[in-house]
């Protein structure tokens, strides 16, 4: 059984889980909008909601809109802190080269993911500790690695 937390919401549409084991609830679209290639548009939900402190909510794309569509969102994750209470609202790309999409009212074009969160004491020092990877990143465990005969 997975654990839950009860997420006060004023929305014209609830959020819902397509399945029982789903990470991410469905986004629907509060408003119409026609997005040409290459455009962006700010895309109201009507969903507020009130986080408990120390969880926070992930916008996230949707699988299927990035793959038949290639309907992105901007800033993913979009993040929706405990302290905020007005509407969510999804910055959507339309990354297709030729066509263009058209979101109507109550098409599903986010998921909302809500999990537990930690804030961090940062601590400043001279040096930090030493690691396995160290300074390694962007790809050097990827591709490249691969090309250079690294395992």
């Amino acid at each position: 059984m997975t654990e839950s937390a009860d997420i006060p919401i004023i929305a014209p549409q609830t959020p819902s889980y397509a399945h029982p084991t789903d990470a991410g609830a469905d986004l629907t679209a509060a408003e119409s909008v026609t997005l040409g290639p290459g455009e962006r548009a700010l895309v109201g939900t009507g969903v507020s909601i009130a986080l408990p402190e120390g969880y926070a909510a992930f916008a996230v794309p949707r699988s299927g809109l990035a793959a038949k569509h290639g309907i992105t969102i901007v800033n993913s994750p979009g993040t929706i802190d405990a302290g905020y209470r007005g509407e969510i609202k999804i910055i959507l790309l339309n990354t297709d080269r030729s066509d263009t999409y058209r979101v109507n009212v109550g098409d599903r074009i986010a998921q909302l993911i809500i999990m537990p969160v930690t804030q961090a004491r940062f601590v400043p020092v001279d040096t930090l500790p030493e690691s396995s990877r160290g300074e390694g990143g962007f790809g050097s465990t990827g591709y490249d690695a691969l090309r250079r005969g690294a395992h």
